[in-house]
Formats: C-alpha cells, sequence, structure tokens
C-alpha cells in the first residue's frame, strides 16, 4: 500500500477529478451490476442453480455499495456523508456473508447442486476478467482522494471479483467433474474475508485510525497522527 503523504491537503481542482473519476466508476458499477444481477438471476432460475441466484443477489448487493458512494459524492461536501455511506457499504458486507454462508452450508449438505448453465459460466468469466479493473482503479482513487467509503466500496467489488471465481470454478467442476460442492467451499473463504472487510467499514465510519489505514494515511506507529486526524477524520 502507497501511503499517502501527511499535511499536504490536495488541491481543489485536483480534488475535483477526482471525485468525478468516483462518479463514473461508481455509474460503471452499478450499470454492470444491474445487468449482471439480471443476467446471473435468469440463468440461475432457468439451471436450477443456486450459485448463479447467489451470484446474482450478490451484484444487487454491489449496486447498494455503488449506490451509496454515488449518493456521498454527489453532495457538495462529501466528507460529511462518509459515515452513513460506510455504514450502508458495512452492512452489505455482512448481508453478502450471511447469503453466501447459508448457501455454502446447503451446498455442503448435498441440498442444493448447482445444474450446468454455459450463461453462467460466460458471465461469471467476463466480470473475473473486468472487475479486478474496475477495483484497482476506485480504489487508486480513492485513496488519493482519502476517501474510505470509496476504498470500502472497491474492497466490495474486489469481493464480487472473488465470488465471480468461486462461481466459476464450481459451474466448471459440476459441468466437467460432477463436483456440485466445489462453489461451496470457496463460497465460506469469500464469507469469512466479507465479515472481516465489513467490520473494518464499520468502524472506519467512526474512529480516525481506522479511517486513515482504509485510505493509506497511517505513517508508522503513532508518527504523524495529530496531523494525519484532521485529513482522515470525517466526523
Amino acid at each position: 500500500m502507497t501511503a499517502l503523504r501527511l499535511g499536504a491537503p490536495l488541491d481543489p481542482a485536483r480534488r475535483l477529478v477526482l471525485q468525478r473519476r468516483i462518479r463514473i466508476v461508481v455509474a460503471f458499477t452499478i450499470t454492470w451490476n444491474v445487468v449482471e444481477a439480471v443476467v446471473a438471476l435468469s440463468a440461475g432460475a432457468a439451471a436450477s442453480s443456486a450459485a448463479l441466484i447467489g451470484f446474482g443477489l450478490d451484484s444487487i448487493v454491489e449496486v447498494l455499495s455503488a449506490a451509496a458512494v454515488a449518493w456521498q459524492f454527489a453532495a457538495p461536501d462529501p466528507e460529511r456523508r462518509e459515515r452513513t455511506a460506510l455504514r450502508v457499504i458495512a452492512i452489505s458486507f455482512f448481508g453478502l456473508a450471511a447469503y453466501v454462508s447459508v448457501d455454502a452450508v446447503l451446498g455442503l449438505l448435498g441440498l442444493r447442486e448447482p445444474a450446468s448453465s454455459p450463461v453462467g459460466i460466460g458471465l461469471a468469466a467476463l466480470s473475473l476478467l473486468i472487475m479486478p479493473l474496475v477495483s484497482w482503479f476506485e480504489r487508486r482513487t480513492g485513496r488519493e482522494l482519502g476517501s474510505a467509503s470509496a476504498i470500502a466500496d472497491s474492497k466490495q467489488t474486489l469481493i464480487c471479483t472473488y465470488l465471480s471465481a468461486a462461481v466459476l470454478v464450481g459451474l466448471l467442476a459440476n459441468a466437467l467433474l460432477g463436483w456440485g460442492w466445489a462453489d461451496a467451499v470457496a463460497a465460506l473463504a469469500i464469507a469469512a474475508f466479507a465479515v472481516r472487510e465489513g467490520v473494518e467499514a464499520w468502524r472506519g465510519e467512526a474512529c480516525t485510525t481506522p479511517v486513515a489505514e482504509l485510505t493509506g494515511q497511517r505513517d508508522g506507529h503513532d508518527h504523524g497522527r495529530g496531523a494525519g486526524r484532521d485529513d482522515a477524520a470525517t466526523g
């Protein structure tokens, strides 16, 4: 992680450019995930695939997270909305973890077995190619801007990437080898990661230190904490 320099506020013009970039990437994320949700839910219903249905529901969660950041940066002073946006993002992490966990357990118990779905395989593969780039761009912009909510949303997008990989592996394993349980195992690891990131986002909304860690503004132990407080604190 590249740390931001403390005590060096952004030029107003540069801040406007970064805020515009956040709006663009959020708009793309929302559009992509709406399409992804429709396709995944339709394909999942057609193939009786719980994995694909879960993937579609994750896309809806991703829309919620991105919408929270869009709402924040639609304000003239986005920092004032940081707390609420982070709470929404944290709750979306927890909701994703809860659903994925239940779905994974049902899969491991043999109560759900994803059927072969070429459409689902293609969708998961495409998401696996696109979403890491979106996550990287938003995280890089969020760090320079010093926005914990943008970084938390980029992590939500990264979880979507992991889930894409899990669904892709599960669908391929089921189609080629008959291993319907493969995506359930990977989903449990994703759920654990989602809980960790949700806790980090929740704590970041009210405490200056976690926000500083999210944005890369903390520079070793307690050095610069006083200076970082003004830049990292949101309330």
